[in-house]
């Protein structure tokens, strides 16, 4: 077993950060954490400042839960008002991890529209299925299948797996990147806008799926995701900031436009800043704990 001194400076807290949402394949059994993360199972837990663990190194561990990033300075930047100041105090220590990106390409194209218990279910499914068994603590994990398995899978096995009209996507998806050698080591050298664009040229990538895969594995941390949460936070607290006539549409919408969501979006970025996926984060996790 590893161990990592976090410092009293270095602010963490791994239960929120591995319980807000961002991650879908990580379960706590007792006072560990245990997830598969790239080819290996990675088991953790926080003793006060300490994080204790085991198959990793620890570069891993620092890169993988954004241990670098200057937490405290960042929630400075971004403490814009009242109410992201009470998400920020309520949930201090959330971090943005740095997932594989391909495995969160496909994590959030399954994720439309379907609750996180329901997302969770699908990628164990598609793992148990195509990915390789691990055997851990005499418990079976299961890698997250590479782009050349998900390639080569039917549509039938997919739909089988949970995954409905997500099948096609996936299965598209998988083949674009499989077929063609698709980077996303060059998404990180891009800019936000342009990376976005590359991501918006897979099957079942809109505008929310590519900006919670470009915050939550290719490090772009201005992306501002805006799913039915962070519209009811935008609608409560910062509805001040539109046309009424923009808010009182969206507030009776199921669903935001491309136009709607690109200008939420946009005020996410411009009024928090260059760390407006650490805002975004912040309050969707607050919201979504608050009913």
């Amino acid at each position: 077993m590893l161990k990592l001194q976090l410092g009293s400076s270095n602010s963490f807290n791994l239960d929120i950060t591995l319980c807000c949402g961002q991650a879908f394949r990580w379960n706590k059994h007792g006072k560990w954490w245990i997830g598969v993360v790239n080819e290996n199972v990675l088991k953790i837990r926080q003793v006060d400042d300490c994080l204790e663990f085991e198959n990793a190194n620890v570069d891993f561990v620092r890169d993988y839960f954004g241990l670098d990033d200057d937490l405290p300075r960042i929630l400075s930047e971004i403490r814009k008002d009242e109410h992201i100041r009470q998400a920020v105090d309520t949930f201090s220590g959330l971090r943005i991890l740095r997932q594989d990106p391909w495995e969160c390409l496909i994590s959030y194209i399954c994720a439309t529209f379907k609750n996180i218990p329901a997302i969770k279910q699908m990628l164990y499914n598609i793992s148990k299925k195509f990915g390789e068994k691990i055997s851990f603590d005499g418990l079976a994990f299961y890698t997250f299948p590479t782009s050349e398995k998900l390639s080569k899978a039917k549509i039938g096995e997919l739909v089988d797996c949970g995954l409905g009209f997500r099948a096609k996507y996936v299965s598209e998806t998988a083949k674009i990147v499989y077929m063609n050698g698709f980077s996303f080591d060059k998404l990180k050298k891009m800019s936000y806008e342009d990376a976005r664009k590359e991501l918006l040229g897979f099957w079942g990538v809109g505008l929310k799926v590519a900006d919670c895969v470009l915050l939550f594995s290719l490090g772009k941390l201005e992306a501002f995701p805006v799913d039915v949460w962070i519209r009811r936070a935008i609608l409560k607290h910062y509805s001040n900031h539109f046309p009424k006539e923009f808010a009182e549409t969206i507030s009776n919408q199921k669903s935001l436009n491309k136009t709607e969501y690109e200008k939420i979006s946009l005020f996410g970025r411009d009024y928090f800043g260059k760390y407006a996926g650490y805002a975004q984060e912040y309050l969707y996790h607050y919201e979504r704990t608050q009913c």
